[in-house]
């Protein structure tokens, strides 16, 4: 199978992944709830993964606070941090797991708007000010589309919402890993985040990274394995956010694969990923029916390239890519509704490629080779 797919979870992992779960669960007991020699290894096996992922953010490790996934964080962050009487600003590239949250609170009194994408799915952030009210309290965007691929000018919207006093929310869903975020740099109060897509870990992984000031209400309350006493949730962060035992051989697996991409480099991963998904691009874009979505003129492209063949339903078209060629896509609406109600796209849907590190020259050329073929057959 040649797996292009690595925007919904990356299949291939590096082989030290899956060793150190293993390892995890023959040695790890509970973190935080003991001082025996079990406990403290899980205990320090996930510190070192906060003081990992602090690096990579720019953040601080006791303000990391681990989650099942990205959409779990959103929903902490999203709902700790807004309420009725505020209002937000978003946009249209956003993923149902910000949308959601933010249509929920909506019900319950919070306003809302959105930045939006012109038909060819671009955004104009010199339009954000427009959108500002007196109650304006946040910023929620993604930072790059995991339908289109385009990249979100993260510097240049936290430049926007510190001027104006407001909190930059960032899903870095589709980035971490792949491209830089840096939360003093640029602006972010939270980066939200998972571990089983670019940062090739294990899926059930995922946390928040909070600037210091910046405080969460929990979102779920319970056990912690400290100040049992208390009625309430501590306030020290990372167990503020971390009710319930964490899942510590996932997170070893994660530490994993933050080892493997320090070692060999985001810029270096960005680069050789870019260059498969710019291939494919060049390789299909003029072909005969065919329409590739996004702002390809951009520099700067998350390793992702949507396309439509023709008036084809995207299910049929990934379909037979599978089913012909081993090639596995991802059709539909990729729980993107608004973009592609921007796009056009609402009733086709479109069938999206994703590289990861572990993909090749070869499996490109096969992948644009297919949809050529597919583009004649729809001719004739």
């Amino acid at each position: 199978m040649i797996y292009l797919d690595n925007a919904a979870t990356t299949l291939r992992k590096p082989p030290c992944v899956a060793q150190a779960v293993a390892a995890a669960l023959d040695s790890f007991g509970n973190s935080g709830r003991g001082a025996h020699d079990d406990s403290l290894t899980a205990s320090r096996t996930i510190y070192d993964t906060r003081e990992r992922l602090a690096r990579l953010f720019h953040g601080r490790p006791e303000r990391v606070c681990f989650t099942c996934n990205s959409t779990e964080a959103l929903n902490i962050a999203i709902s700790g941090l807004l309420g009725p009487g505020d209002h937000v600003i978003s946009t249209d590239w956003e993923h149902n797991s910000v949308l959601r949250p933010l249509y929920r609170l909506r019900e319950a009194g919070m306003e809302l708007d959105f930045l939006p994408a012109d038909r060819r799915g671009r955004l104009d952030l010199s339009a954000l000010p427009g959108l500002l009210r007196k109650n304006t309290r946040a910023v929620v965007c993604t930072h790059a589309s995991n339908l289109t691929g385009d990249v979100m000018d993260i510097a240049a919207v936290g430049a926007f919402a510190r001027a104006n006093g407001l909190l930059f929310i960032l899903d870095a869903s589709q980035s971490a890993g792949v491209l830089p975020v840096d939360m003093e740099r640029d602006g972010v109060d939270v980066v939200c985040f998972t571990g089983h897509k670019s940062l090739l870990g294990p899926q059930g992984t995922g946390g928040l990274c909070v600037r210091e000031g910046v405080e969460i209400r929990p979102w779920k309350v319970g056990g912690t394995g400290v100040q049992s006493y208390l009625e309430r949730q501590p306030e020290e962060y990372p167990t503020r956010l971390e009710a319930g035992t964490l899942n510590g051989h996932g997170i070893a697996g994660l530490q994993a694969s933050l080892g493997f991409l320090e070692e060999t480099g985001q810029e270096r991963v960005y680069a050789h990923e870019y260059a498969l998904a710019r291939r494919f691009y060049e390789a299909v874009r003029n072909l005969p029916g065919v329409t590739v979505y996004g702002n390809w003129d951009d520099p700067v492209h998350a390793p992702v390239a949507a396309l439509n063949i023709g008036d084809l339903d995207s299910g049929e078209v990934s379909d037979e890519l599978a089913e012909r060629w081993g090639i596995a896509t991802r059709p539909g609406a990729h729980c993107a509704p608004r973009m592609h109600r921007a796009l056009g796209t609402e009733e086709q849907g479109a069938v999206r490629f994703s590289w990861s590190w572990f993909n090749t020259e070869e499996e490109t050329d096969a992948a644009a080779e297919a949809v050529a073929v597919l583009a004649k057959e729809w001719q004739v």
